[in-house]
């Protein structure tokens, strides 16, 4: 059965993170960001190189959902065959040490270096 989110995130302090996470959460959606933060502009084909295992349906459906919440933004040029560009927003920018502290703690984690990590005294 799936879970159902919540409708909004005042239940308590972690709702806040899963708030965050239903925004940039799934497989795709934070490698979109990634993407789009060091890019700055990508194509829709673009998109699709430099994430080879997607399919065409989930990167529409990614890209579709994360305009949605207003990260990213979709700029069609009238020319044929039409050209589309996508972008982080200003509020998709404000993700920025959030995506970057994902890529530090990923590129940590595939080095070997997690075992290494004491956990936290609380």
């Amino acid at each position: 059965m799936a879970r159902i989110p919540h409708e909004t995130f005042t239940c308590s302090a972690g709702c806040t993170v899963e708030a965050t996470l239903t925004l940039i959460g799934g497989k795709w959606k934070g490698v979109i960001l990634y993407r789009l933060l060091t890019e700055q502009v990508l194509r829709f084909n673009e998109l699709r190189r430099l994430l080879p295992n997607i399919t065409q349906r989930m990167l529409t459906n990614q890209l579709r959902e994360l305009e949605s919440d207003g990260l990213i933004a979709r700029k069609v040029y009238p020319e044929v065959p039409p050209k589309v560009e996508y972008r982080l927003t200003a509020y998709g920018q404000t993700l920025k040490p959030v995506i970057h502290a994902l890529k530090k703690w990923g590129d940590a984690h595939v080095e070997g270096d997690a075992h290494k990590a004491q956990p936290v005294a609380g």
